[in-house]
């Protein structure tokens, strides 16, 4: 089940609001050193389609795509 907050709705044609514009995903490779909110710094070991693993040299951990909490430095 897909829950409420990432299903696009549907949006009315004279509707008075903006749409949200579609989250940007940021691309990582091999070897770029990251910031993640909750795990520190760390260095992308590896990267797929639907996401990224990290090494925060106190753990190994998988990201999935779209990386909201996690930035390029």
């Amino acid at each position: 089940m897909v829950p409420s907050s990432e299903r696009p709705r549907p949006r009315h044609a004279n509707s008075p609001f903006a749409p949200r514009p579609e989250p940007e995903v940021e691309l990582f490779v091999t070897g770029d050193r990251v910031l993640h909110d909750a795990y520190g710094l760390g260095r992308v070991i590896g990267v797929d389609a639907s996401g990224a693993t990290v090494d925060f040299t106190s753990s190994t951990v998988r990201i999935p795509t779209p990386f909201r909490k996690m930035t390029k430095l």
